[in-house]
């Protein structure tokens, strides 16, 4: 083992580690497993030039820093696909996020370079030489197994896809019930771990905010789905346990995303619905959207934003195909929200998308 020297980088793909922790590194002796943090040196610089430490400062990378990383696996349709080398042998791994998420890369958007590449220099490990996983550590324990009714109201912001304006979404709820003296938490349930959708919601007004990372895990993407499903439990036991607050929740990605899917699937899920927030980058992808959420999960959102929300012609287009109502989350009425947000659902709902 050798001495890991001060000032190296602490990623927030790391979040719930203490720095304290990482003090010495080891040769690579095995394949990695999802949440392994490896101690490594950038090798060339590709799409991602910055590091997410775990206090949200976004640092400047460059050839030769040394940085603590963690393998996972990343689902991004606008970035990578990405997953956790299955062999020991391997001389480099690619950077998947910003966040210190690293693996190999099965796929890139062509709207991306090739990824920033690090040189392993082994794995980060205690005194006695056993690897640090992130997984080991969680910052949330919920003393209660349980859940009792009546809960705090969930509002979950859901999509088609990455970036079409979901965080922004769930940010403009919060802001909708924070103005209203209303108690708010906020929750990232699935993704790659970043700070900056969980912090833009506690600007907003969220007392408490938190994400998987939270729980250990750098990302979701592949994980087992009875490992999302405690993840999206033990979240619920830990922030809405009082029925006068609300719990603000995105799920990250599209709806038929792998987790994602699962979630909405999930009965357990779907009964903590007090709201459903669809979000789309345009009207046709509102619009094909809202019959899949239909016929495949048999749900019906009770608003509709995202990026389209923005535009007057996508709400035109999207009104000749339903009278679900539409509220733009960069430039929100915090009443006109605050009214969808706050009255009672009805769970046999009539009203549904005319696709």
């Amino acid at each position: 083992m050798k001495k890991i020297h001060k000032g190296f980088t602490m990623p927030s793909a790391a979040y719930s580690v203490p720095r304290k922790a990482i003090k010495r590194y080891k040769a690579i002796d095995r394949p990695p497993q999802v949440g392994d943090v490896l101690y490594g040196v950038v090798e060339t610089i590709g799409q991602h030039k910055s590091l997410e430490n775990k206090e949200g400062r976004i640092h400047t990378i460059h050839h030769g820093t040394h940085a603590i990383f963690v393998f996972g696996n990343r689902y991004a349709p606008d970035y990578y696909e990405g997953i956790v080398p299955s062999e020991s042998d391997f001389t480099g791994v690619d950077l998947l996020a910003r966040s210190g998420l690293v693996g190999k890369v099965l796929s890139k958007s062509g709207m991306v370079i090739s990824p920033t590449r690090i040189k392993p220099l082994g794995y980060a490990c205690d005194n006695e030489g056993k690897v640090i996983n992130t997984r080991d550590y969680s910052l949330i324990n919920p003393k209660a197994t349980e859940k009792k009714s009546p809960r705090a109201k969930l509002i979950l912001n859901i999509g088609t896809a990455m970036n079409a304006g979901k965080s922004a979404a769930a940010t403009a709820c919060v802001y909708a019930l924070s103005v209203h003296d209303k108690e708010v938490r906020a929750s990232k349930v699935t993704g790659t771990a970043s700070l900056k959708d969980i912090l833009s919601m506690n600007d907003a007004g969220a007392a408490h905010y938190s994400d998987f990372t939270f729980l250990g895990y750098p990302s979701t993407y592949l994980i087992e789905e009875e490992e999302i499903l405690d993840i999206f439990n033990k979240l619920d036991l830990k922030y809405a346990n009082n029925k006068d607050n609300y719990w603000v929740v995105e799920f990250a990605d599209g709806i038929n995303q792998r987790e994602t899917a699962m979630l909405l699937q999930s009965p357990a899920v779907r009964e903590r619905i007090h709201k459903l927030i669809f979000c789309a980058a345009d009207s046709f992808g509102a619009i094909g959207g809202l019959h899949v959420l239909k016929n495949k999960f048999g749900l019906v959102p009770d608003a509709i934003s995202g990026v389209c929300s923005s535009s007057p012609l996508h709400i035109r287009e999207l009104s000749e195909y339903t009278d679900i109502p539409v509220f733009n989350s960069l430039n929100v009425d915090p009443k006109e929200l605050f009214d969808i947000l706050s009255t009672p659902r009805k769970r046999n709902k009539k009203r549904l998308a005319v696709v």
